[in-house]
């Protein structure tokens, strides 16, 4: 099965921080990543490598933690969307105006829209977001 994967959700694997929920759902979701596609929009990669190296910056981690994260995170299935851009001016821009979301956010939602698979996100903005857009919760 096929879903999209928030970056959200990919920073608690990296930082294990958040409410004991969250981080048992970010663990649910790696584990089924062993079984299951994940899709992500081209922000992505920036999103994943903007956190890291803030965190970097303010000395939260190491370069070598953050090698390590970066190596788990390409032994994954995990593809990257091309059409994103092509989407970014048109429908990821309404969505965005539409659920008040950032242009990022909007991306994942468009993506799981467009491909019509669940989307794992702890975003609470954008959790919202997806349910009044009919988008389905990865589950497990």
């Amino acid at each position: 099965m096929s879903f999209v994967l928030d970056n959200s959700v990919t920073m608690r694997w990296f930082f294990g921080d958040g409410k004991p929920q969250e981080i048992a759902y970010a663990g649910k979701v790696l584990d089924a990543m062993k079984n299951n596609h994940g899709l992500v929009p081209v922000t992505w990669g920036l999103e994943v490598a903007n956190v890291i190296a803030r965190a970097e910056a303010k000395t939260l981690i190491t370069e070598a933690r953050s090698t390590e994260f970066l190596e788990m995170l390409e032994a994954l299935d995990i593809d990257v969307d091309s059409a994103t851009f092509t989407h970014a001016m048109s429908d990821t821009l309404q969505l965005a105006r539409r659920y008040r979301l950032s242009a990022y956010d909007a991306s994942y939602l468009e993506l799981a829209l467009r491909l019509g698979i669940p989307m794992a996100t702890l975003d609470t903005d954008l959790q919202v977001a997806a349910k009044k857009a009919g988008v389905k919760k990865f589950a497990f």
